[in-house]
């Protein structure tokens, strides 16, 4: 399974912006979509942006407009971003990035990876 690393998380208030980050190795596999999810305390995990591989990007309702998802494909690593602006409170949550992994060769499906999940918190 690919291991994604997370970072950029933090506590800011509210209108401000946070940039985050999630890095995967490509040594060994391949990296398709790319996506962020984030989950409030007590709510379920809901989708926030995706990435294809070539830069397609979509967005939910609610973040349309205030944040890009952007992808850095470089040589053996693949570097997916969420830079979130005008941040509201109702942004707080834990932000994961989630890869959809394939076979080097084959191109086969390995399943998703999930990212440990940063926290982006937003005061009023």
């Amino acid at each position: 399974q690919v291991q994604l690393v997370e970072s950029g998380g933090g506590l800011v208030q509210a209108g401000e912006s946070l940039r985050l980050s999630c890095s995967a190795s490509t040594r060994v596999f391949r990296i398709n979509d790319m996506v962020w999810y984030s989950q409030a305390p007590g709510k379920q995990r809901t989708l926030v942006a995706t990435i294809t591989v070539d830069g397609q990007s979509t967005y939910a309702d609610s973040v349309r407009g205030r944040f890009t998802i952007s992808r850095d494909n470089a040589k053996n690593t693949v570097t997916v971003h969420l830079q979130m602006n005008n941040l509201e409170p109702e942004d707080a949550a834990v932000y994961y990035c989630w890869a959809d992994a394939r076979s080097q060769t084959s191109g086969g499906s390995l399943g998703g990876s999930w990212g440990q999940g940063t926290q982006g918190a937003v005061s009023s």
